[in-house]
């Protein structure tokens, strides 16, 4: 017996539809689960340092850069302005380096003067009165502060572009200059500095190496030239060497005491070439056979500066605006140190294809005193 219901086939296959619509589309509803982030490999994660390591296979590409600022003077001592960049070689331990950029723009100086408080008396009379030329020799963009030194530092008010401020400065500087070669210096052999009356110190003056144990050979210098130019560099060191030529003007008969340096003279040429400071020594002395002026052409040849000699007033008159001159138009010339680089002191020399011509520049490089790649 055959049953036949149609309808009740097509209603129950209706209803079966429905209900696998329904089915779908509430699943469509459900929320569906992101897809796990995947974690950092060991070797590209960042550690507590901060500092990202690079996994292996990534070149990581480290610039470096040594900038030079370099004077070229013809025969006659003039500055030579119209060199191009093809005309320079640079060498750094004797290796010929390629040159990365070059400018002959003028750069704004930051300057510490830097005066011998000890002169003697005749010396003195000489500086004294040519110290205010300095701030004829100067832009409105330069910076400078007055320092002094004889067996101690003594800082100045600090950098100024003001120049009535910083003639102020000088007036005052010339004044204890004066005052202190016409009190006297200590004579080699007494124990203590400053002020004398009757071959003893000043009232309020605190002697100072009264240990019975320290004998001054006679003869022998008590300034301290080298801890001058060292806290000379650290005054600078907080000056922006960008767009801007630090320089130290050492005005001084060039004597210096050796037991009264803490810093040796190779630590404060290692400073001034970390900082990139260049230093001109103007020599004061009217006796060139008695003085020895050593330690003033030393700093000046090694930073790429200049010593000058005079016995005049009119002549450091002269060489104040010189200075500032050739200090402000250097050449600059930067390059990206190429061969190997396991010692840390570096050679450099800086040659021209032009010939009879003398060029300046610092004498070497520490690892490390590198700027940043112009953009």
């Amino acid at each position: 017996m055959t049953l036949k219901c149609p309808r009740n086939i097509a209603l129950l296959t209706l209803a079966t539809c429905f209900s696998l619509f329904a089915a779908a589309q509430s699943y469509a509803q459900q929320p569906v689960p992101s897809a796990p982030t995947p974690k950092t490999p060991p070797d590209t994660q960042t550690p507590k340092s901060g500092i990202q390591v690079p996994s292996p296979g990534k070149i990581v590409t480290v610039t470096t850069l040594v900038v030079l600022p370099v004077t070229v003077k013809d025969r006659s001592g003039n500055l030579v302005p119209d060199l191009k960049k093809d005309e320079f070689r640079i060498f750094e331990d004797g290796v010929e380096q390629q040159v990365f950029s070059f400018t002959a723009e003028a750069y704004p100086l930051s300057i510490v003067v830097l005066i011998d408080n000890d002169l003697k008396q005749k010396d003195a009379d000489q500086v004294e009165p040519s110290l205010r030329a300095i701030v004829g020799g100067m832009s409105t963009n330069d910076e400078a502060t007055v320092c002094r030194f004889d067996q101690n530092f003594h800082e100045g008010d600090g950098f100024t572009r003001d120049q009535d401020k910083l003639l102020t400065q000088l007036k005052r500087v010339s004044k204890d200059v004066a005052a202190s070669a016409k009190n006297g210096a200590p004579a080699p052999g007494d124990p203590f500095s400053g002020p004398t009356i009757n071959n003893a110190p000043a009232p309020g003056v605190n002697p100072i190496n009264t240990d019975p144990g320290v004998r001054l050979i006679k003869g022998q210098s008590t300034k301290a030239l080298d801890d001058a130019v060292f806290s000379a560099t650290q005054i600078l060191k907080e000056r922006s060497s960008e767009h801007r030529r630090k320089i130290i003007l050492l005005i001084s008969d060039g004597e210096n005491g050796a037991k009264f340096n803490t810093h040796k003279y190779e630590e404060v040429r290692s400073e001034l070439f970390r900082q990139g400071i260049i230093v001109y020594s103007v020599a004061v002395g009217s006796s060139y056979l008695e003085r020895k002026f050593s330690r003033l052409v030393s700093y000046a040849n090694d930073t790429g500066g200049e010593a000058y000699f005079g016995v005049k007033s009119n002549t450091f008159e002269d060489f104040y605006s010189r200075i500032t001159e050739q200090a402000r138009n250097q050449y600059t010339l930067t390059f990206s140190p190429m061969g190997d680089r396991k010692v840390d002191y570096h050679a450099i020399e800086v040659r021209v294809r032009r010939e009879g011509l003398t060029i300046k520049t610092r004498q070497g490089y520490y690892g490390g005193t590198f700027a940043e790649p112009p953009r």
